[in-house]
């Protein structure tokens, strides 16, 4: 964005976190005009069921977006929500907020809610609400352009938490090294690091087998006193064949 440099994103870290206490004030008077609302629909409108539910899901989209504020559940929201992520702008819970503050005034039109039905002094809780929360959405959305730096990648949200840094910590999210498709998947097969021409080559058929080597011909007189034990025969030994295969072959 044109209107960002560096030195406005240590004035940033401070502005950005006092516009976080105001959006926080603003939800929770959101959250009340809710509640001063849906008493009033019980007693006054015959459909308070659905108004009800109205009132209702303003409050718990208020809540939502308190506990985004309040970044306690950083890794959930870059998970599942990651508009109100920890490397999102401001765009979206700007519109959030100018959504429930429309919505709290539209209420003013009906029976239920009007000044005669609320009084003045709930009347101006739930205008105030609505007033407060639209201001404070037009607020994040001016802040959202403003403290931004799409060139490297710095949303204000980064500002509002890293302040000076931001710009650092966003150029580590965006270079940090990502595993590629031959690292990331399994190997079914080992490479070996021998040269081809150092490996052993398989010996060829037919082999030539040595006749056995006696070194000592007497080595089997000690046993020639026993009549179950018999010198082995050498008929049968592969040596004897290896003449015949070779002149098969």
């Amino acid at each position: 964005m044109v209107f960002f440099n560096k030195s406005l994103a240590g004035p940033g870290y401070i502005i950005l976190n006092i516009i976080r206490v105001l959006n926080i004030l603003s939800l929770l008077a959101v959250i009340a005009a809710s509640a001063v609302m849906l008493v009033k629909t019980f007693v006054v409108s015959k459909f308070f069921f659905f108004d009800a539910c109205s009132h209702v899901i303003a409050a718990t989209i208020s809540t939502f977006l308190i506990i985004s504020e309040i970044s306690i559940f950083k890794g959930y929201f870059a998970r599942n929500w990651p508009l109100f992520g920890p490397e999102a702008g401001f765009l979206t819970l700007g519109c959030s907020m100018l959504m429930l503050g429309n919505g709290v005034l539209g209420n003013l039109n009906k029976k239920a809610t009007s000044q005669q039905s609320l009084g003045l002094a709930f009347w101006r809780i739930v205008i105030s609400a609505g007033i407060v929360v639209i201001v404070v959405g037009v607020v994040n959305i001016f802040a959202n352009f403003i403290f931004r730096d799409r060139k490297n990648n710095v949303t204000a949200r980064m500002v509002r938490c890293h302040g000076a840094y931001a710009s650092q910590k966003a150029t580590s999210i965006h270079t940090s090294p990502s595993l590629s498709r031959r690292d990331s998947l399994p190997s079914y097969y080992s490479r070996s690091t021998v040269k081809p021409e150092t490996r052993q080559k398989a010996p060829r058929l037919p082999l030539n087998i040595s006749s056995p080597i006696n070194e000592d011909e007497n080595q089997f007189q000690k046993f020639g006193g026993n009549p179950f034990v018999q010198e082995p025969s050498l008929a049968h030994h592969p040596a004897m064949y290896s003449g015949t295969a070779e002149n098969r072959v």
